[in-house]
C-alpha cells in the first residue's frame, strides 16, 4: 500500500521518529513517503496516512494542525494513525494526550501515540529554553525506538489486513 508519513518537526527529533516509521513500513513491503505537512496538498495516490508532530508548550505544531484542517476529509477517508513527540510522559495525562485523542476521534484514526522526545538545550531558542527550564525536563534523548518500531509494525500489520480485505472485496 502507498502510505503518507507526514511529520511536523522543529529540531529534527520527531522527523527521525517519522523516518523510523517509514523504514519499518517500507521493510514490510509498503511504499512509504516521508513528507513535511506543508508540502502535502492532497492525499491522492495514498491508501493510508500517518501524521506526526512535535509538541511545544503542550500543543502540536501549526504545520500539523494545518494539514489536518486542510485535508481532514481526505485523512478521515483512509486508514489513519497519529503520533506526537514531546517531553511529557505518555501516561502523564498531559493536555497533548487529550488533544491527540480528540483529533484521532474526530478523524477516525485507528490509533494515536505520544512518544517521549529529545531535549538538547543548545539547539533551542531563548523562549524554548525558558519553557523547558520551567518544567524541569532532563536534557537528553528520551525516545524509545524499540517502542516506535513496534508501533510501526502494528501499523504494517493493519495495512496488510486492509490490503487483504480490499482484494477480497474486488474478487
Amino acid at each position: 500500500m502507498n502510505v503518507l508519513v507526514a511529520v511536523a518537526s522543529r529540531h529534527g527529533a520527531t522527523w527521525e521518529i517519522g523516518a523510523a516509521i517509514t523504514s519499518v513500513l517500507a521493510a514490510r513491503g509498503h511504499r512509504a513517503d516521508l513528507q513535511e505537512p506543508a508540502q502535502v496538498s492532497t492525499l491522492a495516490g495514498y491508501d493510508a496516512a500517518v501524521v506526526g508532530s512535535a509538541v511545544y508548550l503542550t500543543s502540536l505544531l501549526p504545520d500539523a494542525r494545518d494539514l489536518v484542517e486542510r485535508l481532514g476529509t481526505e485523512l478521515a477517508a483512509r486508514p489513519l494513525w497519529l503520533f506526537a513527540s514531546g517531553l511529557a510522559s505518555p501516561t502523564s495525562g498531559a493536555r497533548t494526550t487529550s488533544e491527540l485523542a480528540a483529533l484521532g476521534e474526530r478523524l477516525g484514526a485507528r490509533d494515536n501515540r505520544l512518544f517521549r522526545g529529545r531535549l538538547e538545550r543548545a539547539g533551542l531558542s531563548f523562549a524554548e529554553r525558558v519553557a523547558a527550564a520551567g518544567v524541569l525536563n532532563r536534557e537528553g534523548d528520551h525516545r524509545d525506538f524499540s517502542a516506535i518500531e513496534r508501533w510501526a509494525s502494528t501499523i504494517a500489520d493493519e495495512l496488510e489486513q486492509v490490503r487483504v480485505e480490499r482484494a477480497r472485496a474486488t474478487a
